[in-house]
């Protein structure tokens, strides 16, 4: 009996043994074909439900991008990401992949982005125009001047240390910063030479559109801003348009989708469908009449064929694309 007791209880550890084993080989080992659970990081782009785009921050300060996503999610299910950056930074997402779509407002940076390879199917969609804000009492002088003649005077009065003048920049490499370096180069100045160290007036913000309207206003400085954010704004405000005219102050929009042979895991299928429902004329008419109700006047102009296909605009807004 005491034989078959020690066999019996022999028998029993073996039997535990074994499934104790067969439990620890069914675990996955850490990072490991895990299902995500609800602390796990978002998906990457290139989900069918899912749409990431980058883009920028005055599409996002002016409310338009909350419009956007409301009806076309509402529409289609798909899952909008909307990333409201800088231009540059937003065309830098693009050529990572971390992004499926790009909507920017930089024509030189776009095409960069396009000849080096990362990005397909550009349409423009709509446009407004920059303006040169600044203190009602305009102390450098500007009103009713070109832009290019207001930043040269701008410059002249901020290194000759007149009273009340400063100027503060995006600082980001936006659409907006790239536009305004332009006009730096067109007045005359080499903006990493001369105005980047031109002294005390001229303050670098580093920051989106809205903010540097209000850090402009809290210093009582002048400073370039797409008309629709300024509007979105001005409420806020005591800064006024100081100069509004002047082929310079064009700001063009676009889309461009990411190329899926540089990244095959972009949702190249919901880029292209949603760059050929911002080119219908139901979504055009929409995006022109956003902002009239609130402010008076729209926020941004659409553009359509053969218009935006001439000078100043040299692009393409009608054609559908195929993913």
């Amino acid at each position: 009996m005491k034989t078959n007791a020690t066999h019996l209880t022999a028998g029993i550890v073996a039997i535990l043994l074994i499934f104790a084993l067969s439990v620890g080989c069914t675990e996955t080992a850490p990072g490991e074909n895990e299902t995500p659970g609800a602390g796990a990081t978002t998906a990457p782009a290139g989900g069918g439900d899912i749409l990431r785009i980058a883009t920028t921050t005055s599409l996002e300060n002016t409310g338009l991008l909350a419009e956007l996503e409301r009806v076309y999610e509402g529409e289609t299910g798909m899952d909008l990401q909307f990333i409201a950056q800088g231009t540059g930074q937003s065309i830098d997402s693009g050529r990572r992949g971390d992004v499926d779509l790009v909507l920017v407002h930089a024509p030189d940076l776009e095409q960069q982005f396009i000849d080096d390879g990362f990005g397909i199917n550009p349409r423009c969609i709509a446009y407004n125009y920059y303006i040169i804000v600044g203190p009602e009492s305009d102390p450098a002088g500007i009103a009713n001047m070109t832009p290019v003649e207001a930043f040269r005077t701008i410059y002249l009065a901020g290194t000759n240390d007149t009273q009340g003048v400063a100027f503060v920049s995006r600082g980001d490499n936006s659409g907006t910063h790239t536009q305004e370096q332009v006009l730096w180069e067109e007045a005359g100045y080499d903006y990493d030479g001369e105005i980047l160290n031109a002294g005390g007036w001229y303050v670098e913000a580093g920051k989106g559109m809205g903010d540097t309207l209000i850090l402009a206003n809290e210093q009582q400085a002048y400073t370039l801003s797409d008309e629709g954010t300024y509007l979105s704004f001005a409420d806020r405000l005591d800064l006024v348009p100081v100069v509004a005219e002047g082929a310079e102050l064009m700001n063009r929009y676009s889309a461009i989708a990411v190329n899926p042979e540089e990244h095959p895991g972009v949702n190249a299928e919901g880029a292209a469908d949603f760059i050929n429902w911002l080119t219908t004329n139901e979504t055009k008419q929409m995006i022109g009449e956003f902002g009239t109700e609130e402010f008076g006047k729209p926020l941004f102009t659409p553009l359509y064929a053969p218009e935006c296909t001439e000078p100043p605009f040299n692009c393409t807004c009608a054609e559908p694309v195929t993913a």
